[in-house]
Order: structure tokens, then C-alpha cells, then sequence
């Protein structure tokens, strides 16, 4: 059985958003561990479908296993969810009865120390989701300018340290490239002022969070697959959507407004001219896990569910 082990978040309420219908067709857009996928899978009949999508091939490769006793129909895709209307159309579907995104990084994804998106461990710079691609954090962290780094620590991260971080990480590779985790907190450390430091929570975390959005482009592309995930819905199809901090909530919550608005004429104009129309209404408001989820799973304590349905 392969070792990746991830819990995810709010499962009963997300199985519960996108309605499953056993001959229906469901996107996981965000594959994992196969948690949700799995709970889908379950409800699907011979005549249902699961797409799951991961950029990582060994989520895939754990996916994969666990949903080998599924009856239902499966294709299992290693690929960038920013790619899904060629992903559907590769496998030959137009349209979906659910799409369901679990936004931000795996359990395993952080606990591998080899793969470097740890702040508690020391490992090479990389914090790349997907092997294959060229980008790594050492990329970011060694060949961009102290402004560019400003402004992904300060976006990204909402760091109001950030100037002063780039600043100390510039000065840094001045001698000797910036190569592991370990190396970069120690500058994090040296850059933050101690009475802040002594505040609590770690100095490195949003500096961390800020180089691995944009390693993997995580926001950029986030946007464009929520329209694109829309667009393949069917009429009553649902979309699904776990946030983890406040900037990803954000996109998904103006994105599915946008989806839901009609009439975008000025305020003044008389008579409705745009034609515009609501793609879906929106179902409920944003959801928390509990209290006994969050006990159990602390990584649960930030998530939000999102939940919108096709008109």
C-alpha cells in the first residue's frame, strides 16, 4: 500500500454539496490521496464516471491503488487542472455533473522533507507539485530580483516583513547561492525582528507559503479553471471548492459571484441591454469544518467549502 497518507478535509459536507448521482460523470480536479475521490467513487454505479485530476505522480500512483475495487467508469489523468476543457475532451466527455476543487498542498506534499516545502525540515529547495516542471524554489529564491520577491512575499504570503526579507536574501547570495530550507529560515530568522519572532508562529511560514504559489503558478491559473469548470457543468451540476487561506478564498468567492450575477449593465441604464445571465446560483454560504474535525485534523481549521450549482 503506498505511503501516501493524506486526511481530507470536510468530506461529509462536500460529498453532500455535489449531490452524486450514481450514473453521473465528477471531476476531481484535485486528485490527493483520493479521500474525496474515493467517497465519489463509492457512490458511483457501473454506468457513473470519476476523472481524477493531480499533477503529482505519486498521488496519482496512490490514487490509483486505493480506488482499484471502484465499479465505476475511471480515468485517472496526470495534469494541471488548468488544462481541464482538453483533459474532457481527451477523454472524450462535454459535459460534467460535478467538479470539485481541494485547493493548496497535501499532507504528504509537506512531510516528505525531500520535497522541500517544509519549514520544520531540512531538504533541497523545491516545492515543486509537479516533477516535471522547470521552476523550483530555487529558482525563485536565487535568480529573482529583491523587488520581484518583494512582491510575491507581500501578495502571496501578506508579508509585512517582506521588503526586508527579500532585502536579507539578496544579500545572502551574494556569497553563496541560497540551496535548502534549512538555509533560507535561517535568513528568514536573521531578517525578522526578534521581538516579533517572539510572538509567535513561525517567521518562515508565509514566506514559505508565498515561493510555493508561485513555484506552481497556484493562483494565476485558479480563476480560468473556475469559469473553465463552469462551462463543462451540466444544467443542475454542482461545483465544490476548498480554500485554505484567505487569497484563495477570495478568487474562488469573486469567481463564483461573477458566475451567479446577471444584468451588468451601469446602475443608471433604463432598460437591460448586455443580455448577460446567471451561469449558477450559489448554495448556502461558505462552510467550516467543526470542532471535532479540527481536533482530529488541525490542518482542517482554515478550511472554507464553497458550493455553487448550475442554472
Amino acid at each position: 500500500m503506498s505511503d501516501f497518507h493524506h486526511i481530507s478535509v470536510l468530506p461529509e459536507e462536500t460529498i453532500e454539496a455535489l449531490a452524486v448521482r450514481p450514473d453521473g460523470i465528477y471531476v476531481d480536479c484535485t486528485l490527493g490521496g483520493a479521500g474525496h475521490a474515493g467517497q465519489i467513487a463509492a457512490r458511483l454505479s457501473p454506468k457513473g464516471r470519476l476523472i481524477g485530476i493531480d499533477q503529482d505522480e505519486i498521488a496519482i500512483a496512490a490514487a490509483r491503488e486505493r480506488l482499484a475495487d471502484a465499479v465505476c467508469q475511471m480515468s485517472l489523468v496526470r495534469d494541471n487542472f488548468r488544462h481541464l476543457p482538453d483533459i474532457l475532451a481527451a477523454a472524450g466527455v462535454s459535459q460534467v455533473d460535478g467538479v470539485l476543487f481541494d485547493l493548496g498542498i497535501s499532507s504528504p506534499q509537506i512531510d516528505t522533507a525531500e520535497r522541500g516545502f517544509s519549514y520544520m525540515q531540512d531538504a533541497p529547495l523545491d516545492m515543486r507539485m509537479d516533477q516535471r516542471a522547470a521552476r523550483s524554489a530555487y529558482t525563485v529564491v536565487n535568480t529573482y530580483t529583491a523587488e520581484e520577491l518583494t512582491e510575491i512575499f507581500y501578495t502571496y504570503g501578506e508579508e509585512r516583513w517582506a521588503k526586508r526579507i527579500a532585502a536579507f536574501i539578496e544579500e545572502e547570495r551574494k556569497s553563496r547561492p541560497i540551496e535548502t530550507t534549512g538555509q533560507l529560515v535561517a535568513v528568514i530568522d536573521r531578517a525578522v525582528p526578534k521581538q516579533v519572532r517572539a510572538r509567535g508562529g513561525h517567521p518562515a511560514k508565509r514566506v514559505f507559503q508565498a515561493i510555493r504559489i508561485e513555484v506552481n503558478e497556484e493562483l494565476t491559473i485558479l480563476s480560468d479553471a473556475l469559469r473553465d469548470a463552469v462551462h463543462a457543468l451540466r444544467t443542475g451540476g454542482r461545483l465544490a471548492v476548498i480554500t485554505f487561506h484567505s487569497l484563495e478564498d477570495r478568487i474562488v468567492k469573486r469567481a463564483m459571484q461573477e458566475a451567479a450575477r446577471g444584468c451588468i449593465c451601469p446602475p443608471h441604464t433604463p432598460v437591460c441591454i448586455c443580455g448577460h445571465t446567471p451561469e449558477v446560483r450559489l448554495i448556502g454560504k461558505a462552510r467550516a469544518a467543526s470542532a471535532a474535525e479540527c481536533a482530529a485534523n488541525p490542518r482542517a481549521r482554515s478550511a472554507k467549502l464553497r458550493v455553487a450549482e448550475k442554472l
